[in-house]
């Protein structure tokens, strides 16, 4: 049984069962052994999205590479609630922040939107922010990475849009308003503005829309990055797995 008090966990991009190797890209030995001192016996923890997180230990450590050998499994794996954050970048560590912080709250897919008040859109790297969100499931104990899709018009998202998925729209308008939490179960997407809020014309598509649901966020209004947070911990708190 897995006893070691090993605290480093890292994603790798490779099956994970009983006895099997793992070799190590250049850029994740020069972590584990140059970084953080590791050498042959240390234990990590792996996971790659599908197979849970696994106990594995180092049997060859090198500057350029290396190898690690699974032992037991020490978590299943575990799928968040399908719920997505569709949300308009702003700043660039703001952005990063949004992404860090739906991967730990357990979104199950990260979508960046272009509105019309966007205004940080063609700062977007889809690769950076999948690494974001990649450290941010290292960092909190997960063993699923949420998808960060490619940034989406606000129109052509909603022109083929699912019914089916319901929409919780966080409309600034209605601040100061009680908190109306939806109780359907089912797939969700929880919908942020950029900085100045969603325009007249994208509020009003939403809210003719059957399979959206607005609520308020409070007496107060929130920086897009903190209601992404606050909105995302409602909904888990009221539908997902925190229930």
């Amino acid at each position: 049984m897995f006893t070691s008090m090993a605290r480093i966990r890292l994603h790798v991009d490779h099956p994970l069962s009983p006895s099997e190797r793992v070799a190590l890209s250049r850029e994740q030995a020069h972590y584990l052994f140059g970084v953080m001192r590791l050498d042959v016996g240390a234990d990590v923890l792996l996971f790659n999205g599908q197979h849970g997180e696994w106990h594995a230990r180092v049997i060859a450590a090198t500057k350029k590479g290396g190898v690690l050998e699974c032992v037991e499994q020490t978590k299943p794996l575990q799928m968040p609630p399908d719920v997505w954050l569709v949300f308009a970048p702003i700043k660039k560590d703001r952005t990063s922040f949004i992404v860090e912080k739906a991967a730990e709250l357990g979104a199950a897919k990260i979508v960046p939107m272009q509105t019309e008040y966007t205004q940080s859109a063609n700062r977007i790297r889809q690769d950076k922010l999948q690494a974001h969100a990649l450290e941010a499931a290292e960092q909190c104990g997960g063993t699923y990475v949420p998808e960060v899709a490619e940034l989406q018009k606000f129109a052509k998202l909603l022109d083929n849009w699912d019914p089916a998925r319901r929409i919780l729209f966080c409309d600034e308008a209605m601040v100061g308003q009680a908190l109306d939490l939806p109780t359907d179960t089912g797939p969700w997407a929880i919908f942020i503005g950029p900085e100045g809020g969603f325009s007249d014309k994208e509020r009003d598509r939403l809210r003719g829309l059957g399979h959206a649901h607005a609520i308020s966020l409070g007496p107060r209004i929130l920086r897009a990055d903190t209601a992404a947070v606050a909105a995302l911990t409602l909904w888990q708190q009221a539908l997902g797995d925190w229930t």
